[in-house]
Order: structure tokens, then sequence, then C-alpha cells
């Protein structure tokens, strides 16, 4: 028996990286997983990766900059599923390496549009559901925003953004039931892999700041924590960030 047994979760960005080790981690522990992603082909190898677990799911393409896809995705997982009981906001688009001055307002329109407003897009059109039913958001936000790392302003600022919606929606949404949470992880995706690839010294002086040293694991780190901050055990913890970075942030 899982500690998810029954429950509807739908996770952003979920073709791969984060998102894919938080849906494993959620299938595994009972609950049906909604894959979200703007990459179709990601999206149904995650899907393929649920079901291979036992598990039921559903992949879904979706522009997450536009409120309407959202509105119309979270439609369809209430028509196969009846409702929603977990939303993890995780996908997050930037163009990083960027210096402060030569940041565009097409790069900050990228960064606040798949990061906080999409956040708020999918927490507005699940709403309904959440405070009927079992209530938990868990956002992705990042260590990055107490670092201000150089060249990092726009998915910086994003996520700083992610962070205060997220306390806001704590506060008010908890006479509701609805519990509404942070990560903060490490975590080498893809994306992540490729920039420290093409710029060694940065994650070298990532992890020399950690007091694991060692970057952290998709599903076994970062799943298992959302596992927690979705599950019964949490019910009584809102408005928090728990980072999942080998104590490189520590959260006042």
């Amino acid at each position: 028996m899982g500690t998810l047994d029954g429950k509807i979760a739908i996770v952003t960005g979920a073709g791969g990286g984060v998102g894919h080790g938080i849906s494993l981690a959620f299938a595994k522990e009972g609950a049906s997983v909604v894959v979200i992603d703007i990459d179709g082909e990601a999206a149904r190898g995650t899907l393929g990766a649920i079901e291979a677990v036992g598990a039921s799911g559903l992949a879904l393409t979706v522009d997450i900059r536009d409120s309407a896809a959202v509105d119309a995705a979270v439609a369809a997982v209430v028509e196969r599923y009846g409702t929603v009981d977990i939303l993890v906001n995780n996908a997050q688009a930037a163009r990083v390496g960027v210096p402060l001055a030569e940041v565009t307002d097409e790069d900050l329109d990228l960064a606040f549009g798949t990061g906080p407003r999409a956040s708020f897009s999918f927490m507005r059109a699940c709403y309904p559901y959440l405070k009927d039913g079992y209530g938990r958001v868990i956002n992705l936000r990042s260590a990055s925003e107490l670092m201000g790392m150089v060249g990092y302003a726009a998915y910086v600022s994003a996520k700083g953004a992610i962070a205060a919606l997220t306390r806001s929606a704590a506060r008010e949404w908890g006479k509701d039931g609805i519990t509404v949470n942070c990560i903060a992880p490490f975590v080498l995706t893809p994306a992540a892999d490729a920039h420290f690839k093409a710029h060694p010294d940065d994650y070298q002086g990532i992890v020399a700041t950690l007091s694991i040293p060692r970057a952290g694991d998709a599903e076994s780190d970062v799943g298992r924590t959302a596992v927690f901050l979705a599950g019964p055990d949490a019910s009584y913890l809102t408005g928090t960030t728990m980072s999942v970075d080998g104590g490189g942030a520590f959260y006042a």
C-alpha cells in the first residue's frame, strides 16, 4: 500500500529531469500521475515509465504560458479522473548566462511565463478541486535566489516570484485545507548538465559550497521529498521551503 494510493497528481515539466523523478516517485506510491510537458514525446516517455511500475497516468502536451491551454489541460484531467489532489509546478524555462544589462524583454517573458505565471494559472485552475478534496500544491524554487548567481537574473527573479506566490497561497488557502510548499533542489537535470559541461567551474564552485558535496537525484532525493509533502504526514506543513541541495542553502 502506497502513501498516495488513489490520489491524482499533476506534474508540469515532467518530460525529464526533476519532473520525471517526481512523477516516478509519486507513481511508486500509488498515485495516478498526469505528465504535462511542451515536448509531447518526452511526456509520453515519462508516461511509459509510470505505466511500467504499474501506475495509471496521462500525458498531455501543453504550452503552459497559455492560460487557456492550462485550463483545458486541467479540464481533461478532471474528465479522466474526476478531480485533482496534488499539483506540482516544476516547469521552468529561462535563458541563463546572460549579463543583467543584456537581458531582453523576451528573456523575462520566457522566465516569468513558464515560471510564476504558469504556476499561478495551474493553481487557479486546480483550486476548485483542491479545496473540495485533498489539496496539496508543491512549487519549485531555487537556492540561486539567495546566491544571486551572475547571469541568472531572469531565472532568479522568476523563482523569487514563485516563492512569494507560495507564501501568499499558503496563507489564503490554508482554511480550505490546501497546503502550499516549495522544494529548492540541486539536481543535474539534462539542461543543467549541459550548462555545467560548458562551464565546469560553475559546477565545482557550487559543489564546494555544499555540506554533502554531490548533486541530488531527481527521484530518490527530490521525488521522495515531494512524496512527503504530498502525503498525509505533511498535513500541518505549509508555506515552507525544503532545501534538497545537500545543505547548500539554509532558508531562515
